[in-house]
């Protein structure tokens, strides 16, 4: 049996990575693993702390390799990562001007056989702690567009809206199997 590919998708905030995220594993068959942040800031109300960043990096790599392995079990061919450690290093270093996580996140980066980066073209919504605002949203594209530049991993830009935008995610993840 195959290894299950993982894809990341990876944006700013309100960049449309959980509801794309789900969608593909729908229209795959495979796996989501929801964003981490998403889950720390619904559990305990507020933001994460400097001093939280890493625990939360390491339970988002927890919830991918937990999925993987199920993949595996169940025969599923994709893992769907929303976020990845990278994002969760980008915002340290926004928020907290600490690149500390960047080695880990790049060396975890790795796994995945295609990341998808979000264009931040998706209309502003807020959405409780986790989003700042639009300007907050391009400078953290643009952070994560400079740590992807270091890096060379495969990945294709995804813009658009609606059904376009799916349409644009579905045929990224199709070059994999070309």
């Amino acid at each position: 049996m195959p290894k299950p590919q993982r894809i990341c998708l990876i944006g700013a905030e309100c960049s449309g990575k959980s509801t794309l995220a789900q969608a593909l594993a729908a229209h795959f068959g495979g796996l989501w693993v929801p964003e981490q942040l998403r889950v720390f800031c619904e559990q305990q109300g507020r933001t994460p702390r400097a001093d939280e960043q890493a625990a939360i990096m390491r339970v988002q790599f927890d919830q991918e390799e937990q999925a993987a392995a199920q993949a595996m079990q169940t025969g599923c061919a994709y893992v769907f990562c929303d976020s990845a450690p990278l994002l969760t290093a980008v915002y340290s270093d926004h928020y907290f001007a600490d690149r500390s996580l960047f080695d880990c996140a790049h060396a975890l980066h790795a796994r995945y056989a295609l990341t998808l980066v979000l264009a931040p073209d998706l209309p502003w919504q807020p959405d409780g702690l986790q989003r700042d605002g639009e300007a907050v949203r391009a400078a953290v594209h643009t952070r994560l567009q400079q740590a992807l530049q270091t890096m060379h991993v495969p990945q294709i830009e995804v813009a658009g809206l609606g059904d376009a935008r799916l349409q644009a995610a579905i045929e990224a993840v199709e070059t994999l199997t070309c």
